[in-house]
């Protein structure tokens, strides 16, 4: 079966003057035109191509591989604004349409937009949404609390920035509960923090609980083995000096020094944290 939308391996079936004829093995076949073609191909030899619909609504191949398939989100750039709609460039020959109805917001070219590209089964075009929350889905989660997840930052509100979780589901970052720089079209790993009863998902950059703060604490000694014994923080430093250095939130920082500290691994002064130099084998036997 051909897949519209998708990259697709095909085998070459036949040369024409418009172009190459692939099929699959259940002899359905797409045309390659020879305007997409840069090499000699041969008969039965195979190539991934991807498929998609042309302005007349039939199915045709290219060897370029778009930056996302059908069903998928992704941080694409505008390129043009027309009458039917806003037009991005998502890696192939075709641009792709944003339809006005379509943008949550009005597209402007040039500006970068998080979407979701899909198959219009009215119009059987392809075709991209930034109404994201139209292709989320909460009500079937597929996720448990401190689960490692994949995100895609796609907007910011007075609480946080939402994002989107492998690809399904809605989550909310708060913002105190950031330690980094954030951009709409960030991807990056996450931990899911809280499953609500409402099934909104809250997200937090770091492990919840006592496996987080041990985490921390090869993260402190790490940094503190590599820069002479010695790192510039305390408790007056603003959470965005402790993330800059160790890249963790200021609470965990607090915890995770406190641990050290009961362990012996450190001291800690009014200007900062130090490695406590553990004594020499030979020295120790002596005493």
């Amino acid at each position: 079966m051909i897949e519209i939308g998708k990259m697709n391996s095909l085998k070459v079936l036949r040369e024409t003057e418009v172009g190459l004829y692939l099929g699959d093995e259940e002899k359905n076949d797409v045309l390659l035109p020879a305007s997409f073609i840069k090499e000699k191909y041969k008969v039965g030899q195979d190539l991934e191509v991807f498929v998609y619909p042309d302005t007349d609504g039939k199915a045709i191949a290219t060897m370029s591989k778009p930056y996302i398939q059908i069903n998928e989100f992704a941080y694409l750039r505008v390129v043009s604004v027309g009458e039917v709609g806003a037009f991005l460039d998502w890696g192939i020959e075709k641009d792709l349409l944003v339809p006005f109805n379509e943008q949550k917001h009005k597209l402007t070219e040039d500006n970068f937009y998080v979407v979701f590209v899909y198959l219009d089964e009215v119009t059987n075009r392809i075709v991209a949404s930034t109404k994201i929350d139209k292709f989320v889905d909460n009500e079937n989660l597929e996720l448990k609390e401190t689960e490692e997840v994949d995100l895609i930052v796609y907007e910011e509100s007075p609480l946080g920035f939402s994002c989107i979780i492998n690809g399904r589901h809605k989550g909310l970052i708060y913002h105190n509960d950031i330690y980094k720089d954030v951009e709409i079209g960030d991807e990056m790993k996450g931990f899911v923090k809280t499953i609500r009863e409402d099934k909104l998902i809250d997200i937090s950059f770091q492990k919840s609980g006592f496996k987080n703060v041990l985490d921390s604490t090869e993260v402190v000694m790490e940094y503190l083995e590599k820069n002479n014994g010695f790192v510039n923080l305390h408790d007056k430093s603003t959470p965005e000096e402790i993330s800059i250095r160790l890249s963790m939130s200021k609470a965990t920082f607090k915890k995770a020094i406190g641990i050290l500290y009961r362990h012996r691994k450190i001291l800690i002064k009014p200007d900062g944290v130090y490695l406590v130099k553990e004594e020499p084998e030979e020295e120790k036997n002596n005493i």
